[in-house]
C-alpha cells in the first residue's frame, strides 16, 4: 500500500501547484484546493485515492477531511479508478425530461455495465452526474472535456463507436 509520503507531484505539476497557492493571501491557501485537486487527478491516473488526498492536504497544511469533503461533493472528482473513457451523463431536470434515463439505460446495456462501473477491459466508465449546464441542448453527456448534446440513441451509438477507435490513441477519449 502506498502512503502519502510516497506520492509526489512531478516537477511541472508542483510548479503549477505553487503558482496556484501564490494567488491567495497568507492563511487563505485552502482556496487553492479545487484547482490542486484537478492537477492531482490528472497527475495520478484520473482519480483521487485517499493517499493522494492526504498528500494534497499536507501541501495545503489542512486536515485530510477538508480535502475529502470537497472531493466527495463534486462529481468532477473521481474517488475510484476510472476507465480510459469517462462518460458522464447529466441526469437532472432538463436532461431527465428529455430522455437522459433512456440514454443511461442504453449505454448500460450496450457496454454491459451499470452507472459507477467500468467495463472489464478498462475502456469505459459510466457516471450519472448532476447538471453540466447545457439545459437547452438536453439530453447531454460529457466525455473528457467535450460536451455531446441533443443526444439520441443513434447518436450515442455513433459516439461509443468513435470513442472505441479514438481511445486507442489517447486516455480519456
Amino acid at each position: 500500500m502506498t502512503n502519502s509520503q510516497d506520492i509526489q507531484f512531478s516537477t511541472e505539476a508542483m510548479e503549477k501547484v505553487r503558482k496556484i497557492i501564490s494567488r491567495y493571501p497568507t492563511g487563505k491557501h485552502k482556496s487553492a484546493l479545487i484547482p490542486i485537486l484537478h492537477i492531482a487527478q490528472a497527475e495520478f491516473g484520473g482519480w483521487l485515492s485517499s493517499q493522494t488526498m492526504d498528500y494534497v492536504a499536507s501541501i495545503l497544511e489542512i486536515q485530510p477531511i477538508e480535502v475529502y469533503e470537497v472531493a466527495s461533493f463534486y462529481s468532477m472528482f473521481n474517488l475510484q479508478p476510472v476507465g480510459n473513457c469517462l462518460i458522464e451523463v447529466c441526469r437532472t431536470s432538463s436532461c431527465w425530461l428529455c430522455g437522459a434515463e433512456d440514454i443511461i439505460d442504453h449505454i448500460e446495456n450496450k457496454l454491459g455495465i451499470t452507472v459507477g462501473e467500468t467495463t472489464p477491459d478498462g475502456m469505459f466508465t459510466l457516471k450519472a452526474v448532476e447538471c453540466l449546464g447545457s439545459c437547452g441542448t438536453a439530453p447531454m453527456m460529457q466525455v473528457g472535456a467535450d460536451y455531446h448534446e441533443n443526444l439520441t440513441i443513434e447518436k450515442v451509438d455513433n459516439l461509443l463507436d468513435q470513442f472505441k477507435t479514438d481511445n486507442k490513441k489517447s486516455r480519456y477519449c
